[in-house]
């Protein structure tokens, strides 16, 4: 008889799973631990005397995860006389569990304040690896050979077991603390804990922080030097809610082991007048040196602190660094509301990954590949391989390399449609779909290929204004009104006629008067609308394609009118929700389609998807699941196109 515990997650990666199988195997109990068809699976011998004690340490000590629902148990006819086995097969960029921050800050620990903490089942793994198998010679730890205790946890069931990183203070990796007239190393727990109180005091003085975490450089300042860059890292869980308005899922979110970055509703009057919105982009610490810097700066009474992503050269009054090569992942960006959640962008999480059904094709898109190993397809940084022999390339248009004599290329839009067929299983079965990254774009899936119906149509910037002007009788009034009424806005207009590559809500943003010139800026003025509904914007098509000038002249029409930026803003997304909703529906009865997809970073957006939802409530849309909706996950739906 086995007693059998059932997890239900609609993700695929596999951390949880080690991370149950790294307990029970703790406990040296014989089970079962599976996989598959969004459920975790674990049948346990019901007669082993830890069992009880092995399941009270899984409830206690499993990290949170976005990806986690319910659970069950129950009873049933099995015979379990193995241990089951971790897979190891890749690492990844995950936040600490719990066990991990535990030791990092219990000060008995070998890894007392130690930032490089971490186990095979978290942490920042993935960034020092250099190439496969992952052992630890195809990692930036090749060159530090691990003490004795060390390497005996790396073979002691447990979660260090199989750790190929792991090091404590005796063996680990030194890090030094610099100014402009000094410079200090930390390699033992006091030194450690001495140089995080420093970095601390130092952003309490107003001083700049250049930290290099486990997930690459970030700058650390006071929120009162925040820019468009800044992310907001609420450092104190216990005040989260003190200074966020959070549903219960974006608080459980926040504090997950992927550690993902959120848009969500400011609390605090004084994070509001300096962000100058209601919302922000906001963060809980993730790796070792994010969460001792954290703690320290509690200790000093700070609940939050600003950051932003940066590089090696950018210029700060204090650096933390060491000397050991590292190759970061793009944070996770969550959209999540009470009924959805998906990853907007990002590769963290999602990547490296190891599914689907091999084919003899490799995949190339935004510097990561899709190749064939061992019977699936294996995706991950095309730096971590040297060769593979395949029978074709299918690589992304804006690639410039040759990587195969049988070479294709693919688009964006197509592969990241495609990404959420193969996601989803349903080839052969027909589909229509929308990709929205700027430019919207329609897609058509036959059951066997991927169909442009309405392609992306380029915004073109050069004479923007020209167009608005001969759009219909009497739009030059309306450009001669906004040069008369708006001259800064119109001198801005001008200006975009001479540069490159300018995107569509660049212009949009430009014409609301926004500070931050680009779609993000648009998205948070659009959050300030508190109201039931906005106002109908043009976004009619002429040719079968989008029709920017009428869309842009709609605006500047709203705007010469008075009307608010914060109900343009949110009347653009709700517009843009009909728009979809229109033609999918009208796509979708003239195909005889039988699902819907959406894909694209615009679309989370909660004024646009909110509008999508109501529109589409009868036909919900099919969506990544495992992959970003954005253009990340080009190289997984490259496979199949």
């Amino acid at each position: 008889m086995a007693f059998v515990l059932e997890i239900e997650t609609s993700f695929t990666q596999k951390y949880i799973k080690n991370y149950i199988i790294s307990i029970i195997r703790s406990y040296a109990i014989e089970a079962k631990v599976v996989q598959d068809n969004e459920k975790i699976l674990c049948a346990f011998n019901s007669e082993h005397e830890k069992l009880q004690e092995c399941l009270d340490s899984i409830a206690q000590r499993l990290p949170a995860s976005l990806f986690l629902k319910s659970s069950k148990s129950y009873e049933q006819e099995l015979e379990i006389d193995s241990l089951p086995e971790i897979d190891n097969e890749y690492p990844l960029s995950l936040g600490l569990c719990p066990s991990c921050q535990k030791e990092m800050l219990d000060v008995s620990s070998r890894r007392y304040y130690y930032p490089f903490s971490s186990c095979s089942c978290c942490g920042g793994n993935y960034s020092f690896l250099h190439a496969y198998p992952y052992v630890r010679k195809n990692t930036s730890f090749k060159f530090i050979t691990p003490c004795k205790s060390c390497e005996d946890e790396c073979t002691t069931a447990g979660l260090k077991e199989k750790h190929h990183l792991n090091s404590c203070h005796e063996c680990g990796v030194p890090v030094r603390l610099l100014n402009k007239t000094t410079e200090r190393y930390a390699n033992d727990a006091g030194s450690f804990r001495t140089m995080f109180e420093v970095a601390a005091k130092a952003l309490l003085d107003n001083k700049k922080l250049l930290l290099k975490t486990t997930m690459g450089y970030r700058l650390f300042y006071q929120c009162e030097h925040k820019n468009n860059e800044t992310i907001l890292m609420m450092i104190n869980a216990a005040k989260i809610t003190d200074h966020l308005s959070l549903i219960t899922e974006e608080f459980n979110a926040l504090l997950s082991i992927e550690r993902p970055i959120l848009n969500v509703t400011l609390k605090n009057e004084k994070l509001k007048e300096i962000f100058g919105v209601n919302t922000s982009y906001v963060k809980y610490p993730d790796d070792g040196f994010c969460i001792l810097l954290g703690t320290e700066l509690q200790k000093l009474g700070i609940d939050y602190i600003a950051y932003e992503e940066a590089s090696a050269d950018t210029q700060a009054d204090i650096l933390m660094d060491y000397d050991l090569e590292l190759s970061p992942q793009k944070d996770i960006r969550i959209f999540l509301n009470k009924d959805v959640l998906f990853i907007a962008e990002g590769d963290r999480v999602s990547f490296p990954s190891h599914r689907f059904t091999e084919t003899s094709v490799l995949s190339v898109a935004h510097n990561y590949v899709g190749l064939p190993q061992n019977g699936m397809m294996f995706f991950d940084k095309m730096e971590h391989f040297e060769s593979v022999q395949v029978d074709e390339a299918k690589v992304l248009e804006e690639e410039d390399e040759s990587y195969h004599s049988k070479q294709s290329v693919i688009m964006q839009d197509e592969a990241s449609f495609m990404s959420v067929i193969a996601e989803h299983g349903i080839f052969g079965v027909k589909c229509v779909g929308a990709y929205f990254d700027e430019e919207p774009s329609f897609l058509y899936y036959d059951g066997k290929n991927v169909l442009r119906i309405v392609p992306p149509k380029t915004f073109d910037s050069s004479k923007i204004l020209e167009d608005i002007a001969i759009l219909r009788d009497g739009s030059d009034r309306l450009v001669t009104n906004l040069e008369k009424n708006m001259p800064d806005i119109y001198t801005k207009l001008v200006n975009l006629q001479t540069k490159q590559d300018v995107k569509l809500f660049e212009a949009v943003a430009i014409l609301l008067g926004l500070e931050d010139e680009s779609m993000r800026g648009v998205t948070k003025e659009a959050m300030k609308f508190v109201g039931k509904g906005g106002i109908q914007i043009d976004t009619h098509v002429t040719d079968n394609r989008f029709d920017h000038a009428a869309f842009l002249a709609s605006i500047i029409s709203y705007q010469l009118a008075g009307v608010s930026t914060s109900i343009l803003s949110y009347s653009i997304f709700e517009s843009f929700g009909d728009y979809f909703n229109d033609i999918l529906q009208e796509l979708k009865v003239k195909t005889k389609a039988q699902e819907i997809v959406l894909c694209g970073t615009h679309f989370a957006n909660q004024s646009l998807f909110s509008r999508m939802q109501r529109n589409l409530k009868m036909t919900p849309p099919l969506m990544n699941q495992s992959y970003p909706i954005g253009q990340e996950n080009a190289v997984v739906g490259g496979v199949y196109l």
